[in-house]
């Protein structure tokens, strides 16, 4: 009887999904503190033959991305372990650096998957508080305090400071995923793969940004056999936030709708 089960295969998978950076009270995404316990368990299962990684996020934070990425690349090379890395239906921005920790990506055919790029959005109320009749009072110590300020007038040399720190975060990023994809990569296409476009899953296997298309369960059982064991391992909603997240409050809509915010950039 425990030779029978000593011989299944038992495959670990993580599931990634949400904003990236998004945690709170009412914000449920991704974050390095949030999934750093959920990997390392899933990484401690020895006779794992692979480690499973099903990414669903539109991006979000920079930092938090470059974390999670690294901290799935660290465990996989500490464990020998080999990571296959599956898009549901969004791997963009941070979503699609993340699965770059992937040995192998794949996708369904009507994912969203790319984005390689950076983002920062605001507004302007300048004109709107002349209008009512507010005075926008700052007072800093260092010139470059009050930055992007969106009372106050754009400066140029502000908006060429931010432009510079976003290439900064643009080329860590083409690196990474170069540095992943490597001869993968179709730089031939005649499309620039670099520019923030984004692609179905299909054209974005075309182009090189993932091995294939397919789900989990059928990637898995295909490789390592229909009796395959696929063991989760996700962040679990504890009692509290559920409790929070059910109430009605003008806090929690203002969460939603910064979330939808993000998701909507890629029709969803």
């Amino acid at each position: 009887m425990f030779s029978f089960f000593k011989k299944k295969k038992i495959i670990p998978h993580i599931k990634l999904s949400g904003v990236i950076g998004n945690v709170g009270k009412f914000k449920q995404g991704i974050d390095f503190a949030g999934q750093e316990e959920i990997i390392k368990k899933a990484f401690s299962i020895k006779k794992a033959p692979v480690i499973a990684i099903t990414i669903n996020s539109p991006g979000g934070s920079p930092v938090q991305s470059h974390l999670i990425h690294d901290l799935i690349r660290s465990q996989a090379k500490r464990n020998k372990k080999k990571v296959i890395v599956f898009a549901e239906d969004v791997a963009a921005s941070g979503g699609y650096l993340i699965a770059c920790a992937g040995d192998e990506i794949y996708a369904n055919q009507s994912s969203i998957i790319g984005s390689i790029g950076v983002i920062y959005s605001s507004f302007g109320f300048k004109d709107l508080i002349q209008k009512i009749g507010v005075q926008r009072r700052v007072y800093t110590a260092g010139k470059n305090k009050s930055t992007l300020d969106p009372f106050l007038e754009e400066k140029q040399e502000d908006i060429e400071r931010l432009k510079n720190i976003q290439l900064d975060l643009h080329k860590d990023f083409i690196e990474v995923v170069e540095k992943s994809r490597s001869s993968k990569l179709k730089k031939d296409s005649g499309i620039e793969l670099f520019s923030g476009e984004f692609w179905s899953g299909r054209k974005a296997h075309d182009l090189g940004l993932v091995d294939g298309i397919g789900n989990a369960e059928q990637i898995l059982k295909e490789r390592f056999g229909d009796k395959v064991i696929i063991k989760k391992f996700e962040k679990s909603k504890g009692w509290l936030s559920k409790k929070l997240s059910s109430e009605n409050n003008v806090e929690q809509m203002l969460s939603i709708l910064e979330e939808r915010s993000i998701w909507q950039r890629y029709g969803f």
